[in-house]
Protein backbone atom coordinates (compact mmCIF):
# COMPACT_ATOMS: atom_id res chain seq x y z
CA UNK A 1 0.00 0.00 0.00
CA UNK A 2 2.09 3.09 -0.94
CA UNK A 3 1.62 6.85 -0.76
CA UNK A 4 -1.03 7.32 -3.29
CA UNK A 5 -3.71 4.45 -1.47
CA UNK A 6 -3.49 6.25 2.06
CA UNK A 7 -3.64 9.99 0.50
CA UNK A 8 -6.75 9.00 -1.47
CA UNK A 9 -8.12 7.28 2.00
CA UNK A 10 -7.53 10.58 3.43
CA UNK A 11 -9.11 12.79 0.88
CA UNK A 12 -12.17 10.50 0.94
CA UNK A 13 -12.62 10.54 4.95
CA UNK A 14 -11.92 13.95 5.37
CA UNK A 15 -14.04 14.84 2.23
CA UNK A 16 -17.49 12.70 3.49
CA UNK A 17 -16.77 13.90 7.01
CA UNK A 18 -17.11 17.61 5.31
CA UNK A 19 -20.12 16.92 3.95
CA UNK A 20 -21.84 15.09 6.93
CA UNK A 21 -20.62 18.56 9.65
CA UNK A 22 -21.94 20.79 6.67
CA UNK A 23 -25.49 19.50 6.58
CA UNK A 24 -25.18 19.55 9.97
CA UNK A 25 -24.26 23.56 10.48
CA UNK A 26 -26.94 24.19 7.33
CA UNK A 27 -29.91 22.23 9.77
CA UNK A 28 -28.88 24.11 12.39
CA UNK A 29 -30.57 27.74 10.34
CA UNK A 30 -27.68 30.17 10.95
CA UNK A 31 -24.76 29.23 8.85
CA UNK A 32 -21.89 31.86 8.53
CA UNK A 33 -18.18 31.12 6.77
CA UNK A 34 -16.87 30.73 10.12
CA UNK A 35 -19.43 27.35 10.70
CA UNK A 36 -18.00 26.23 7.11
CA UNK A 37 -14.45 26.50 7.94
CA UNK A 38 -14.76 25.07 11.69
CA UNK A 39 -16.20 21.72 9.58
CA UNK A 40 -13.62 22.09 7.22
CA UNK A 41 -10.99 22.32 10.40
CA UNK A 42 -12.68 19.39 12.45
CA UNK A 43 -12.79 17.09 9.08
CA UNK A 44 -9.70 17.31 8.24
CA UNK A 45 -8.56 17.07 11.81
CA UNK A 46 -10.62 13.83 12.44
CA UNK A 47 -9.67 12.37 9.27
CA UNK A 48 -5.76 12.68 9.71
CA UNK A 49 -6.34 10.99 13.25
CA UNK A 50 -8.53 7.68 12.08
CA UNK A 51 -6.24 7.35 8.91
CA UNK A 52 -3.09 8.34 10.90
CA UNK A 53 -4.41 5.45 13.20
CA UNK A 54 -4.94 3.08 10.21
CA UNK A 55 -1.86 3.62 9.33
CA UNK A 56 -0.05 2.68 12.57
CA UNK A 57 -2.14 -0.73 12.73
CA UNK A 58 -0.80 -1.38 8.94
CA UNK A 59 2.99 -0.49 9.74
CA UNK A 60 2.91 -2.59 12.72
CA UNK A 61 0.91 -5.72 11.51
CA UNK A 62 -1.73 -5.07 14.26
CA UNK A 63 -4.35 -7.68 13.20
CA UNK A 64 -7.90 -6.08 12.93
CA UNK A 65 -10.72 -8.12 15.16
CA UNK A 66 -13.11 -7.31 12.24
CA UNK A 67 -10.50 -8.37 9.79
CA UNK A 68 -10.11 -11.63 11.68
CA UNK A 69 -13.99 -12.59 11.54
CA UNK A 70 -13.68 -12.38 8.18
CA UNK A 71 -10.71 -13.84 6.66
CA UNK A 72 -11.64 -17.75 6.33
CA UNK A 73 -10.28 -20.52 8.86
CA UNK A 74 -8.76 -23.52 8.05
CA UNK A 75 -11.12 -26.24 7.97
CA UNK A 76 -11.27 -28.14 11.16
CA UNK A 77 -11.00 -31.88 11.02
CA UNK A 78 -12.11 -34.71 12.94
CA UNK A 79 -9.57 -37.11 14.93
CA UNK A 80 -10.52 -40.34 14.99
Amino acid sequence: MGAGFWISRYLLASSILFIILTVVEYSKGTTSQADILSALAWSLVASAIFIGSKYWRYRKAIACATCSDTTPSKPKTKSS
